[in-house]
């Protein structure tokens, strides 16, 4: 439907008492969308549609999409529109630049502002290829299906440290020592091959607290390294610049994948995960 129809049909629906979300509904636009099409007289209207063809953008074809979005989570990142935008529209083919700008256009337009506190890591220098990986744990409440009910999922992730190539497991149940040592095997065959030294929270998964303090790996995983022959590096407690890497890949797992995104069954949201 183009621009003038949408006015049109915006004008029709009010005069036959349509509210404003309705009409949004039943059009498949944004309540934001109404409200700046009904503050345009015709002319207004006729003037402002012969601008906009002259500087039409790539995305403009899914304007209404992203605004919809923005107007339902105001904290989306640009990186989770885009994601959203290749599973909804495999044909879209642009740059993290362009869907960049082109979401801070559509927020300064409507007035849709995002303030998201950060937590920055400092940065240590990149150990050598194949050298190093580290792995951390999550959890998160993600909405079943289109409800509103919520449920809670748990995560395992790992980030090679030199390329950030990253890899993540769900489950939908907290997972046990048996079900992380399995990550690690298909981690490993995701990424084509072992690192030499892995990075490790001190998760009861992982270690134990022992003999004053030291810290030693519980009996099933300290099994599995002697196995696989890879160097474990457990951070103190307070430590997390020395993992830093995986501390923002939880931080964009949680805030860009799930957040928002509903959830339909695991094996559907795991590949998912995998093809981002």
């Amino acid at each position: 439907m183009d621009k003038w129809n949408v006015y049109m049909n915006i004008k029709r629906l009010r005069k036959q008492g349509f509210t404003i979300t309705q009409v949004a509904r039943k059009l498949g636009i944004s309540r934001n969308t109404v409200y700046k099409y009904m503050k345009k007289d015709p002319e207004e209207m006729a003037l402002w549609m012969a601008s906009s063809h002259k500087k039409s953008r790539k995305l403009d074809r899914y304007k209404e999409v992203i605004l919809g979005w923005l107007e339902k989570h105001s904290d989306l990142t640009a990186a989770q529109i885009q994601d959203w935008l290749k599973e909804q529209y495999p044909d879209v083919k642009v740059g993290d630049s362009t869907v960049r700008m082109y979401v801070a256009s559509l927020r300064d337009e409507y007035g849709i502002s995002r303030t998201v506190p950060t937590r920055q890591y400092e940065a240590i220098p990149d150990p050598p290829m194949g050298q190093q990986a580290q792995v951390d744990f999550g959890t998160c409440k993600v909405r079943k299906g289109e409800k509103t009910t919520e449920i809670r999922l748990w995560f395992i992730t790992f980030v090679l440290s030199h390329s950030r190539f990253k890899y993540v497991e769900w489950l939908d149940r907290p997972f046990t020592t048996k079900d992380v040592i399995n990550a690690h095997e298909r981690a490993f065959e995701y990424f084509g091959g072992m690192p030499k030294e892995i990075v490790y929270d001190q998760d009861i998964l992982i270690s134990v607290n022992e003999n004053g303090g030291d810290i030693q790996l519980t009996e099933a995983f300290q099994g599995y390294v002697t196995y696989r022959k890879f160097k474990v590096h457990l951070c103190r407690k307070a430590d997390p610049e020395s993992k830093g890497k995986i501390e923002n890949v939880v931080g964009y797992i949680k805030k860009n994948f799930a957040k928002h995104r509903p959830f339909y069954n695991l094996e559907k949201w795991n590949e998912k995960a995998w093809d981002g």
